[in-house]
């Protein structure tokens, strides 16, 4: 069965669905419609351009143009990071923390599916690059805020707590253990849950989009099992990263909590 391709009319009746929720939202003073219609406009927007600019890197796949895509969305999830964050970390370090993270995990993951397990040639294929990486983007970028933002609140919320644990003697692992611990914990929630419930509550969106194109369903079942593994892993790395790095940034080589090290909310 070839595959059945949307017109813009289509899209305009799905965009429909979308009007009459903010309609509803206006109706019951829920205030949540400015926001549908933005989230609305930026999702056709930034997808509309990432097809361009997806053809056009198709068409001319190189090295050089895929590492700079793969640097942009980078540097997009690392702010976004940042943003969701109700204390970041000041400075430069707000920026640098989740996207330092996400770029040793996600691209050490990616690199490891494409050259050793998918082996296409040349690895740097953008048919499989950029969606491979794009994922392992999106997922971490949850992850990490998640575990930060609840590593930051734990500190701000304890801060009697932990200094207290400091003053009898105990170091910054020690006083903040149980805080990365919950944190880590938080941040795999999702990836977790994405997990236990693939093929049973939901199709997961790669192997939908498969059997959509005609890929007979196996193998599309073979490649989300291999996306939901490295999707896992290197959310686990990375936010084990980032609330160690970022566990010990809350504290100074004396050993003293430094919250002032925050944005405040």
């Amino acid at each position: 069965m070839s595959l059945i391709e949307l017109s813009y009319l289509d899209l305009l009746l799905a965009s429909g669905l979308i009007v009459v929720l903010a309609a509803l939202s206006l109706l019951l003073r829920l205030r949540v419609e400015r926001q549908l219609l933005v989230a609305a406009l930026r999702t056709t927007v930034q997808l509309l351009l990432v097809g361009l600019v997806l053809k056009a890197l198709f068409a001319h796949a190189t090295l050089f143009l895929v590492g700079l895509m793969s640097l942009v969305m980078l540097l997009v999830a690392g702010y976004e990071v940042m943003a969701r964050q109700k204390r970041p970390f000041g400075g430069a370090w707000g920026y640098v923390l989740g996207t330092g993270a996400m770029f040793v995990s996600s691209f050490a993951t990616t690199f490891f599916a494409l050259l050793l397990i998918i082996g296409n040639d040349p690895w740097y294929y953008p048919q499989y690059a950029i969606p491979l990486l794009g994922m392992m983007l999106g997922n971490t970028m949850t992850g990490v805020s998640l575990a930060l933002d609840r590593l930051t609140g734990f500190a701000w919320q304890q801060q009697a707590i932990i200094e207290t644990r400091l003053a009898l003697g105990q170091e910054w692992r020690e006083a903040m253990r149980d805080n990365i611990r919950e944190s880590v914990r938080i941040g795999l929630i999702p990836i977790i849950n994405a997990m236990a419930a693939a093929g049973v509550v939901s199709l997961p969106g790669m192997m939908t989009g498969q059997i959509l194109s005609g890929t007979p369903p196996m193998e599309a079942v073979k490649y989300q099992i291999l996306i939901m593994f490295m999707i896992t892993a290197g959310t686990g790395f990375a936010i084990l990263l980032a609330t160690w790095i970022g566990g010990r940034r809350l504290f100074d080589e004396r050993q003293r909590l430094r919250l002032d090290r925050l944005k405040p909310s």
